[in-house]
């Protein structure tokens, strides 16, 4: 797959502790996206941060959150990242979700 220099970042932001059928939101995300042949994705778990709701989530030594903020990105076309949204409108109850220009420099595997 080669991806144009111009492309768009998805990034979709979650608890660690959000479920779907049964497995974590994060990880039914990413096996929809290569379903969907997008160009790939990452997952990461934050140590720290807050939402909507302004509750803090954290990763404390004393106090281990089990809740923590994971960001899903997702780097491809519009168009491919598009026929995402109606499995995202469905699954993710709360969150924030971003879309945003990006300048691929590069994208290769051997």
């Amino acid at each position: 797959m080669k991806l144009p220099e111009e492309g768009m970042l998805l990034r979709i932001f979650i608890g660690e502790s959000d479920n779907y059928k049964g497995k974590a939101l994060y990880e039914q995300i990413v096996i929809k996206a290569r379903e969907m042949n997008l160009a790939g994705a990452t997952v990461t778990r934050g140590i720290m941060g807050f939402g909507a709701d302004s509750r803090m989530h954290t990763a404390k030594l004393l106090r281990l959150s089990e809740d923590l903020p994971v960001v899903i990105e997702l780097v491809d076309t519009e168009e491919n990242l598009n026929k995402l949204r109606p499995f995202l409108d469905e699954v993710v109850e709360e969150g924030l979700i971003t879309l945003e220009k990006v300048r691929v420099i590069k994208y290769r595997h051997k």
